[in-house]
């Protein structure tokens, strides 16, 4: 049984351990809920470039002082860095659509072995479709999941084969939740890094998916 921790500390841990992967200049889109976390751990005087669906290029940190004037595409507010742009909706996408992203960081509802992603609702609820996703997860050359190990039930959302809709097919390149660092390499998906918390009998007892475990995983960075 996974050690059950706070809430906040799950959020807080998984986006901190991705921006600590992401490289200096790149040019990165960060999704709605976790990811958006991501943009609080940027290192002061990076060159990274963070862009949102609804158009701005250059987001930075919530402020201490928000201004709803400028949010991200979860709502949420962000600051502007220096030599930052607003742009139109079609411009945004023109950037996702023509490749120019270097990745992208998303939630999940599920992620299985051959690197499908599913972080939309089912048809037919009242609840959010899947906005720009599919359109990133294409695009981008990059995909970070941002997801907890497990649901709200207790299930993993790590599995053998997804099934709910699909995002995107074959597209994940790493998956970081509070408890590991997984990358998908030559078909595989591996487990890089393991949280101090569980063992890897543990994380495997509670993970669908089936990893390709290297003799001695490396403490999951940034803990």
């Amino acid at each position: 049984m996974l050690p059950a921790l706070d809430d906040e500390l799950v959020r807080h841990r998984i986006a901190k351990r991705i921006a600590l992967d992401l490289e200096d200049q790149s040019v990165v889109n960060l999704g709605i809920g976790i990811p958006t976390l991501v943009s609080d751990y940027i290192p002061l005087g990076s060159n990274m470039v963070l862009q949102t669906e609804n158009g701005v290029v250059g987001a930075g940190p919530i402020p201490e002082e928000p201004d709803l004037r400028y949010i991200g595409a979860g709502g949420r507010a962000l600051s502007l860095i220096p030599g930052s742009s607003i742009v139109a909706s079609d411009f945004s996408f023109g950037l996702i659509r023509g490749g120019h992203l270097d990745a992208t960081v998303l939630g999940a509802l599920e992620v299985d072995e051959e690197g499908n992603l599913a972080n939309w609702w089912i048809p037919g609820k009242l609840v959010p479709g899947m906005g720009g996703a599919m359109d990133l997860v294409t695009g981008a050359k990059n995909v970070y999941v941002a997801t907890a190990h497990l649901d709200k039930k207790g299930r993993p959302k790590l599995v053998r084969k997804c099934a709910l809709p699909l995002t995107g097919v074959a597209v994940v390149t790493t998956i970081v939740t509070e408890f590991c660092v997984v990358r998908r390499k030559e078909g595989k998906m591996i487990l890089c890094e393991i949280a101090p918390e569980v063992t890897v009998d543990e994380l495997v007892a509670n993970t669908g998916m089936t990893l390709s475990i290297p003799s001695e995983p490396i403490p999951m960075l940034g803990m």
